[in-house]
């Protein structure tokens, strides 16, 4: 087992800013890619299920997350799909572990995100860092009391995706252990 903490990566919102304001958004580019969920709730045939979901990647990002001493792994609603579609698109390998999510979307008694839960349980006492556009302050007070080995959630904007000071912010942390 190795000894470098986790960062655990959503897709929408760190890798791809969807809220992001301008198409051309600071070095990414326009990916079309055709997920089985999203593609099963189009209408067949149309121009829409034709064309693909159009997801903004920075090819960048790949060598950056590498660069990290951390294990990557993924944190999303693509789950394996991540491999296959956005791992190629930004330079990362097309094996890394997925946490396999049930009950996606589905409210928390606690008014925790839905993933909390299940990553607390996948990093397992592990050090990690998970990035998402939708953690809340209630999770991060869950991730303190309830995981076994430090643990740091960061919020990400989607209208801007991972920057700069995040990297380093990661890299930081990441020594700091």
């Amino acid at each position: 087992m190795s000894e470098r903490p986790l960062l655990l990566l959503d897709v929408d919102g760190p890798l791809n800013p969807f809220r992001a304001r301008f198409a051309r958004h600071r070095g990414y580019v326009t990916c079309r890619v055709h997920p089985a969920g999203w593609s099963a709730s189009q209408r067949p045939g149309s121009r829409r299920l034709r064309r693909g979901l159009r997801v903004r990647l920075h090819p960048g990002h790949g060598a950056q997350l590498l660069a990290l001493p951390y294990d990557l792994a993924w944190a999303t609603v693509w789950m394996h799909e991540a491999n296959e579609m956005i791992a190629p698109a930004i330079g990362l390998p097309g094996d890394l572990p997925v946490i396999e999510f049930t009950d996606m979307f589905e409210p928390d008694p606690e008014g925790l995100f839905w993933k909390t839960r299940q990553i607390v349980a996948w990093a397992a006492g592990r050090p990690f860092v998970w990035v998402d556009d939708m953690i809340t302050d209630r999770d991060v007070a869950h991730v303190a009391e309830h995981h076994d080995g430090p643990g740091l959630l960061m919020p990400i904007d989607p209208r801007r995706g991972l920057e700069e000071a995040q990297f380093t912010r990661l890299a930081a942390w990441a020594r700091s252990l």
